[in-house]
């Protein structure tokens, strides 16, 4: 079984909107472990409403914070303390997308930061980049950190406006594959996200 923990360069690059097809085209399981803020509209719940199979389940957060802010600073307006350690893949049988929360360095807690979940869940990385100024930067920084920490990266996915020259630049210094690149949408609904499954489904 295919097991995924989408990460972005940064906040707001589509990790979302990636789980939400990779999900799709995989008809995997969906987790995500710490949701911050938007309890009501959570990703959870908006990677549900995009997905059209009937395989996928949707595994309850380990954390569910209530301020829509990085997760340590939540946390603890919360009164909990995120526990790295007590938070562990959910029991399934079929493919699983996890979402992260943020960057790779969006902290959890006084010492652990996303990357540090990352490499103890053991799970493979699917990296979204987003081009725009400083892009470059973001996207070799995230994948040096990941490296660095011996967690395997399955590749690159290029979300919004193309920019040829930025992607060949990131793909060649990091010797990763572009597992697909998704276009700009004014809006995303289910016939979006399955327009991909073709493209995605043996990733």
């Amino acid at each position: 079984m295919k097991k995924y923990f989408v990460t972005g360069i940064g906040t707001d690059v589509g990790k979302t909107v990636i789980s939400a097809i990779l999900t799709e085209a995989l008809e995997a399981d969906y987790w995500k472990p710490i949701q911050a803020g938007d309890l009501n509209q959570s990703d959870s719940i908006t990677v549900k409403g995009l997905v059209s199979n009937v395989n996928s389940v949707f595994h309850t957060e380990a954390y569910q914070l209530t301020q829509p802010m990085s997760p340590h600073a939540a946390a603890e307006i919360d009164n909990i303390e995120i526990d790295v350690a007590a938070i562990e893949l959910p029991q399934t049988n079929n493919n699983l997308i996890v979402e992260g929360a943020g960057g790779l360095m969006v902290p959890l807690n006084d010492k652990m930061l996303i990357i540090d979940l990352v490499k103890a869940l053991n799970i493979e990385v699917v990296l979204v980049s987003q081009n725009y100024l400083g892009s470059i930067n973001h996207t070799i920084l995230s994948i040096e950190a990941l490296k660095s920490r011996g967690i395997k990266v399955a590749g690159i996915i290029f979300n919004g406006a193309s920019n040829s020259v930025s992607e060949k630049y990131i793909l060649d210094y990091s010797g990763l594959p572009c597992l697909g690149r998704i276009k700009q949408h004014d809006q995303v609904n289910k016939q979006v996200i399955l327009s991909y499954k073709k493209e995605f489904e043996n990733v």
